[in-house]
């Protein structure tokens, strides 16, 4: 086949566009992964504990763009793909406890330079089939050379339990095309059950833990307030005893 000169540029057009499409998505994603490194590193710095035991992120290739986009039966142009479809970029959060979750996506959610577009909390609302996560859409600045690109990123927010079911069940169940036997999802819907009582459980023991935590720190700040000289018992300042804790 002959290939022109004119048909030669519109290709190398359609490649540049489609490399900086792809591009800017992979930066917005860099930059949600150096916000939730920031939270990470801060938390464990100062409280010597971090809301988030790990991320991991992904961006669909153009071949899964160009299918759901397919399936859509929606027009084929990079504009109508950046409308249509807002799970492009993806970034999973894992973190230990359900109080973690709300944590994490409240200080995401108080970031000057993200814009929340949807949050849908399969958490309290969980889907039939068992699965648990909290999803949001924010739109991420990507600052270029000569412009700035608003771009849409997913973000989900699940414990290692939801985790580990939503993971196991997408391997079961990925590309399985046939009608999925009832007996099946019955018993992965029961898995789920399982695994959201052990969130609760280990939520519970987490509260517990910390309480108990608060009134040692609470019992010793109150010993380090007394002192007793020539058998006189004194109390120092609360402000004294927090300046000396700095």
């Amino acid at each position: 086949m002959n290939v022109d000169n004119n048909q030669m540029e519109n290709l190398k057009q359609i490649k540049h566009e489609l490399t900086r499409f792809m591009m800017i998505y992979r930066f917005a994603l860099e930059e949600m992964e150096t916000k939730i490194e920031i939270l990470k590193q801060e938390f464990q710095i100062l409280h010597d504990y971090s809301p988030i035991e790990h991320t991991k992120s992904r961006i669909k290739s153009p071949e899964s763009i160009m299918s759901k986009m397919l399936r859509k039966n929606s027009e084929l142009s990079l504009a109508a793909v950046k409308s249509s479809i807002k799970d492009i970029a993806g970034l999973r959060i894992t973190c230990s406890f359900i109080s973690d979750i709300y944590s994490v996506s409240e200080m995401l959610q108080k970031q000057d330079d993200l814009k929340v577009l949807e949050v849908k909390d399969y958490i309290k609302n969980p889907k039939p089939n068992g699965y648990q996560s909290l999803h949001l859409l924010v739109e991420v600045p990507v600052f270029l050379s000569d412009c700035t690109e608003l771009v849409c990123v997913e973000v989900q927010i699940r414990t290692i339990a939801m985790d580990f079911w939503a993971s196991l069940e997408h391997k079961i169940f990925y590309k399985y095309s046939q009608s999925v036997p009832e007996h099946l999802t019955r018993e992965l819907k029961q898995a789920a059950d399982k695994a959201a009582d052990l969130d609760l459980q280990m939520e519970r023991l987490h509260r517990e833990i910390q309480e108990i935590k608060d009134a040692q720190e609470d019992d010793s700040f109150e010993e380090l307030r007394r002192i007793i000289l020539n058998n006189q018992q004194l109390h120092l300042p609360a402000d004294f005893i927090k300046l000396l804790g700095n």
